[in-house]
């Protein structure tokens, strides 16, 4: 018999208010005791939507994996609900982390550590180091704090797909694969964390996102280094979002040098093409009245696109479109995390 779809549970907690609803709480309560059962619930953080489970309960993590089909080589991260939770799951604690926590957590950002034994090998790839972060979002480190434990919690859809910033795009990817969906509104952020290794000297971000280099080196004081190449291949990946292929859409995505001739080689071939556009200029203005043509104009500003992006990709896949197509996002470092996300969402459609 088919496993029913999950219920959808919406959560608030209204600013100003010391503690949430009742009804916030007793869905949290729900969601805790789901989680120390070694089940599955989707938790809205400020990044993205996370499939959460219990990280010292090995088969529970690897029901995380079955439900994303994600392969065993894509570490996870675990989130906890505070520097005193991170701080029991590591082995060791490098200075560069206590900075970072010290002066960026709650957020936005994942360190890098030596695991503790107690960390099962399915949840860092088989590594000995742990990706840990304490979410901005309160709710997530109230559910944390609530359940006792910390949470395994990747992205909460299929593997290579697009990262859900709504509980309908949690249902729509993983469907009756979840016990439980938490819906606690659309993401802040919009992109996953900033992962940053404080393991080596100088730390090393593994993966680009909402915190700049420049907002790691000042809680550093020091230099942060971008990684010189792609993940070793004999070595187990420290962070998730290093496989060439990520963050894909449905609809074939492309990231051209010139998008408003391609765009026009697409529509005389008989495609119907969506695009998301950062200039409009004179070429894209005559392209922009044809009927199998969808323009979506994106921010300029690079923190507005990163939180529009993966919104914007699931709204496209759901108009039958044969090709998307993304302006060039500019060469400046402000967008090294949006160039991130869209050039391994590409990789599908080259």
């Amino acid at each position: 018999m088919p496993r029913p779809l999950p219920e959808i549970v919406r959560i608030d907690w209204p600013a100003g208010h010391d503690a949430p609803p009742t009804a916030t709480d007793a869905a949290l309560d729900r969601a805790a005791a789901v989680l120390r059962g070694g089940g599955l619930v989707a938790v809205p953080t400020e990044t993205v939507y996370g499939l959460a489970a219990d990280a010292l309960d090995e088969a529970a993590v690897e029901g995380i994996f079955r439900a994303k089909g994600r392969p065993a080589t894509n570490p996870l991260i675990v989130h906890v609900a505070d520097v005193a939770m991170a701080r029991s799951l590591a082995s060791n604690w490098p200075e560069a982390a206590d900075r970072i926590t010290a002066s960026l957590w709650p957020g936005p950002v994942t360190v890098v550590v030596p695991k503790a034994a107690a960390i099962p090998d399915a949840v860092t790839a088989g590594g000995p180091t742990v990706a840990l972060r304490c979410p901005a979002h309160p709710l997530a480190r109230r559910l944390i704090a609530r359940s006792g434990i910390p949470l395994a919690a990747p992205s909460a859809n299929r593997s290579e797909q697009v990262s859900p910033t709504t509980a309908h795009h949690v249902l729509e990817s993983l469907g009756s694969k979840v016990s439980l969906i938490l819906d606690g509104g659309p993401c802040d952020r919009g992109i996953e964390s900033t992962v940053i290794d404080c393991t080596v000297t100088p730390p090393r971000i593994l993966r680009p996102g909402p915190l700049a280099r420049a907002d790691l080196e000042a809680a550093v004081g020091g230099p942060v280094a971008w990684p010189s190449g792609g993940h070793a291949g004999g070595e187990p990946a420290r962070s998730p979002g290093s496989r060439a292929r990520h963050y894909c859409p449905k609809t074939p995505l492309e990231l051209p040098a010139d998008p408003a001739a391609r765009v026009a080689g697409l529509l005389a071939a008989g495609n119907r093409v969506g695009w998301l556009v950062l200039s409009a200029d004179e070429r894209a203005r005559s392209l922009a009245g044809s009927r199998d043509l969808v323009v979506v104009p994106m921010p300029a500003d690079p923190a507005a696109y990163a939180r529009q992006l993966y919104a914007t990709l699931h709204a496209l896949d759901q108009r039958q479109l044969d090709r998307l197509v993304a302006d060039p996002p500019p060469t400046d470092e402000a967008w090294r995390a949006v160039t991130d996300r869209l050039s391994r969402a590409a990789e599908a459609g080259s």
